[in-house]
């Protein structure tokens, strides 16, 4: 079902409301597919007229003497229900719905969509759409331009999946400043039928296609699309994928009781779907354009193999003309997640025999402003020999002795013998566009200003680092699945909502969590008692369903030594929490063994309908909402996934000894996290949960749950 060569390449195409009046929608359509060379067979559909454009009309597609691979409608959505009927009497192979009017209005267009694609879908016939701008594919055997933009980009390697039809022409004219070309160019409109992942299927199986560009507003599917894109952008015939995601500042949590649901705002879990499935998220279209260009960039091998030349490291070599943007691309390569490469002795002292004396030999390396190509030809074939060296940005600013075309020449002949990358960075406009038109004819990137040069090595970096990731094995599990259904059912029968403390770490201990000997006690006697029988030292905490922060409340003693701290602990806690909350329904403290020391972190989970459960891991105790340092995961969650979760926050630097501290067990962490994921995944009645802190010991020494809370929805309400 993902063959959509019929939406693509179809050798005849019926316009099903073409018009013969220009400005309507169906007279330009028509007027794009006929003016922009289409190399099929085109026929309008319009019963009140005899011809559009001197070209022969049929009342309907049924009237047609010929085959038709595809349908373009532009009708109202009853009279475009009824050409679908006949489309698919014809036995036409895809539709695209370019008009308006369906499941965005709600009702009775809602209706008519689900018809429309439940109709299709018996027919074996692919939808595009409905409201759409339509389908694009420039390449020279096809030349279609079905859609309702007037502009036909020039043929590439690229393409463009757009859920927004306005957002296309905009691109199309972006595109067109900058000679950027298409393999394919969509908008998918209301996705009734053909979506995303649909497209990226087709597209990574296009040979005309070698990168990926999305325009994104939202996912209706959540791990399907994990797992499909993954292979798209690391397996077979490896395609990067970049996506602009709209509503990236509108991401605000909802009104959550746990830590996870305060942090994990929908942008968290796109952000989890694009990192787990190896896709590059982009900030802006200009972003969008310059990463493109950038991946787009392929040589031919030794083997006579076209390759993408990836950085097997982050670490640059700048090359410049120029101190002020040398310094600009240096602050912008170490905020990109690169380094300025260390040059080895002997590359500095190339540098030295063919640069002046006034040029600077370190990185950046200053060639100065009176710079032959020869000049700049010799430092970059220096630096980029090193081996030491991963990569080079080449910044060129027009001085009057500067010759942007032959230093254009001299930057395409060192390019050819290295494997590494080389961007370059031509700042102006009409001074350097001779350079500047010769490294685009030749496909290689070159960007007007040094910051954009930087953020795209970044992003190269970054898709090389997730090429070169390693797949860890998988660990072998047992968990008391069955136990811990009778502690959730055995809560819900008695009406709770939110699981004590008590009930939380039974239900840890089901999936292998090593929780702390824990009663609950109702009196000061009963907790002195129980002290004694779990062991000194103890904590002791509030129990109360209103005081979810313990902390917050005074709700919260560590280190009692004896049983009369603890008569004293027990006293001062109810007496502070009724204080804090005096309507507050108190069931006494609890009584728990005190955990050795180790860093503070903290595991999480929220559920979202349609992806279901996210987890979360980061730095925990008081200083998650302080710091907010953590990361997020779709489940399921495996090993290294777990491993990247662990590396991907910012105080990652405290689990390897950070000043004299003991080397944390991260390995237990892994397990916690993928422990934790199929917890959420067995019981579909967590909605919420923190453990939180969950304490790190050093190596080998494991890592202990101090507190968890855990919150529950029945279970047919659950989402996946």
């Amino acid at each position: 079902m993902h063959n959509l060569d019929a939406i693509f390449s179809p050798q005849s195409v019926a316009v099903v409301g073409a018009s013969a009046s220009p400005g309507k929608v169906g007279h330009d359509i028509f007027a794009n597919i006929l003016k922009g060379g289409y190399k099929g067979t085109l026929y309008p559909v319009n019963p009140s007229a005899k011809s559009i454009l001197s070209v022969r009309a049929y009342p309907s597609v049924r009237d047609i003497p010929d085959d038709i691979d595809l349908v373009i409608l532009i009708l109202p959505p009853k009279v475009a229900l009824r050409a679908v009927e006949e489309s698919i009497e014809k036995g036409v192979k895809g539709i695209v719905i370019v008009s308006a009017g369906f499941r965005e209005v709600g009702g009775e267009g809602l209706e008519m969509e689900n018809q429309i694609v439940s109709l299709c879908k018996d027919a074996n016939i692919r939808v595009v759409g409905p409201n759409c701008l339509g389908v694009i594919n420039p390449l020279p055997l096809v030349s279609m331009n079905a859609s309702f933009s007037a502009r036909m980009p020039s043929p590439g390697k690229i393409s463009f999946i757009s859920q927004s039809g306005a957002l296309c022409t905009a691109v199309l004219d972006f595109a067109a400043d900058r000679n950027f070309g298409f393999s394919k160019f969509i908008s998918i409109g209301n996705k009734a039928d053909v979506d995303e992942l649909d497209l990226l299927l087709y597209l990574h199986e296009d040979p005309d296609t070698e990168v990926i560009m999305i325009y994104l507003e939202e996912l209706r599917r959540g791990p399907e699309f994990i797992e499909h894109v993954k292979v798209i952008t690391s397996g077979y015939r490896r395609t990067p994928v970049l996506v602009i995601k709209s509503g990236r500042t509108a991401a605000g949590a909802q009104a959550a009781a746990s830590h996870t649901g305060a942090l994990a705002g929908s942008e968290a879990v796109y952000d989890a779907i694009f990192r787990q499935a190896g896709i590059i998220r982009v900030d802006s279209i200009h972003e969008l354009f310059d990463f493109a260009s950038a991946f787009a960039y392929k040589e031919e091998s030794h083997l006579g193999k076209l390759r993408r030349k990836l950085p097997r490291g982050n670490r640059v070599a700048i090359v410049t003309n120029a101190g002020g943007p040398g310094i600009v691309a240096t602050d912008m390569t170490v905020s990109s997640g690169l380094r300025l490469a260390t040059f080895q002795q002997e590359t500095i002292q190339i540098l030295a025999s063919h640069l002046p004396m006034t040029a600077n030999l370190n990185n950046p390396v200053d060639v100065i402003g009176d710079a032959t190509q020869k000049r700049y030809e010799n430092a970059l074939e220096a630096v980029i020999k090193d081996e030491g060296v991963d990569g080079s940005l080449v910044i060129l600013t027009p001085q009057s002795m500067t010759n942007a075309l032959e230093t254009a020449k001299a930057i395409v002949r060192v390019a050819r013998k290295s494997d590494k990358p080389i961007l370059s960075c031509f700042m102006g406009i009409i001074d350097v566009s001779a350079g500047v038109e010769f490294l685009q004819e030749h496909g290689y990137p070159v960007f007007s200003f040094p910051e954009d040069a930087a953020k795209a090595f970044g992003a190269l970096y970054r898709y090389s680092d997730w090429l070169g990731q390693r797949h860890l094995p998988q660990f072998g599990f047992e968990h008391d699945e069955e136990q811990a259904r009778g502690i959730i059912r055995d809560a819900l029968s008695a009406g709770k909502t939110r699981l004590g403390e008590l009930d939380g770490v039974g239900l840890l201990q089901c999936y292998g969590f090593d929780v702390l000997p824990t009663q609950l006690a109702k009196t000061a006697d009963e907790a002195a008692g129980i002290a004694g029988q779990i062991g000194f030292p103890v904590v002791m905490k509030i129990v109360s369903p209103q005081i979810l922060h313990k902390t917050d409340a005074g709700g919260v003693i560590i280190g009692i030594e004896d049983e009369a701290a603890a008569r004293k602990a027990f006293e001062q806690i109810i007496q502070g929490a009724t204080a804090y909350r005096p309507d507050a329904e108190i069931h006494g403290t609890l009584v728990q063994k005190m955990a050795p020391p180790g860093i503070e972190t903290i595991l999480g989970m929220n559920r979202y309908p349609v992806f279901g459960p996210l987890i979360m891991f980061g730095l925990g105790g008081i200083y998650v909402e302080l710091f907010q340092d953590v990361v997020f995961g779709l489940a399921p969650v495996g090993r290294s996934e777990a491993r990247r979760m662990i590396r991907g926050v910012k105080g990652v630097k405290i689990f390897k000894g950070f000043r004299g501290r003991p080397t944390a067990d991260t390995e237990v962490l892994e397990q916690a996290i993928v422990r934790l994921s199929g917890m959420v995944r067995n019981h579909p009645e967590i909605l919420e949960l923190d453990i939180n802190p969950l304490l790190v010991h050093g190596e080998d020494e494991g890592a202990t749950v101090a507190d968890c809370r855990i919150i529950l929805m029945a279970s047919d309400d659950s989402g996946q």
